[in-house]
């Protein structure tokens, strides 16, 4: 649990529930989490986040305790669908128009829902992540050698599936250790939650569907954006590891800003010190950041 707030199971039609952790008063934000977390990544800036906010911790369609986004048509578990869920469960809380903050994978559905759901994000910040099309047309050894969860979790099941559920431990042990956080940031309580999370097939099966669709559809998506102009409006934060790969790989281009620069034309942002997860690392610099810009 997050201190102070309560939890929500929210209907979204026929998909399921989106499960939350809510807790302030006043305008909208959504936080959402990256791999292998769920909304407890939020645990020790919601609150302080919550003294001049409503925040909204979700677990992401598919991760945790939230069901799959399974649309009608087309392939589930794309950023888009993703998206359109969360949507619907911000529609079920009141909020027309609001802020949303993504941190990993998190941060791929953020961007997606500001690009096609334009009048209803208010603000973006999207945390250690560059667009999807972005960082696989820059894909090399260091990528596929640093960030494995991209290609392993993208191959064709039931291969990830099973080697996933077959030990959780060790994939969650791997990736808190493995991306420049130490590992004493993270509790045994919250290793634990992060671990059962990984123990139901069909929650393994989703996270699975959403890399695949990273690699394919979503990849897509973007070029066709990009193709046809398409621009996020609303004034976007980007904040990354300082010591991580977004921080010394594209420094040849400008860096993370210049990268983003070409999706949003509103963009402001640095490197934070730690490792991949800094929002765990470090909650105290991450929320004056965030609330710094949020405020704005």
């Amino acid at each position: 649990m997050i201190a102070g707030f309560e939890t929500r199971e929210i209907s979204v039609g026929s998909a399921g529930t989106i499960f939350a952790q809510c807790g302030g008063q006043g305008a909208g934000v959504l936080l959402l989490h990256g791999f292998p977390e769920t909304h407890l990544m939020w645990r020790d800036i919601a609150p302080r986040l919550a003294r001049d906010f409503t925040v909204v911790c979700a677990d992401l369609p598919g991760y945790g305790r939230s069901a799959p986004a399974a649309p009608e048509t087309g392939p589930p578990q794309t950023k888009r669908a993703m998206a359109a869920m969360l949507i619907e469960a911000m529609d079920s809380l009141g909020f027309e128009r609001f802020a949303v903050v993504g941190h990993d994978r998190g941060g791929r559905v953020a961007y997606r829902l500001a690009l096609d759901h334009p009048g209803r994000v208010s603000r973006l910040a999207a945390l250690d992540v560059i667009p999807t099309a972005a960082i696989w047309d820059r894909a090399d050894a260091r990528f596929a050698l640093a960030f494995w969860p991209f290609s392993f979790l993208a191959q064709a099941a039931p291969l990830p599936e099973r080697l996933v559920g077959a030990c959780p431990e060790a994939v969650v042990e791997a990736a808190l250790s493995g991306w420049g956080t130490p590992e004493t940031v993270f509790s045994s309580e919250v290793r634990t939650a992060y671990v059962e999370a990984l123990r139901d097939p069909a929650q393994v099966h989703a996270i699975c569907l959403e890399y695949r669709a990273a690699a394919g559809v979503d990849r897509e998506h973007d070029h066709a954006d990009l193709a046809d102009g398409r621009r996020i409006g609303c004034p976007l934060l980007a904040l990354w590891s300082a010591s991580g790969g977004l921080a010394n790989w594209y420094a040849d281009e400008g860096g993370p800003l210049e990268i983003w620069r070409a999706w949003a034309s509103d963009v402001t942002g640095n490197a934070v010190a730690g490792g991949h997860f800094f929002p765990e690392e470090h909650p105290t610099e991450t929320l004056h950041r965030l609330r710094h810009f949020l405020l704005a």
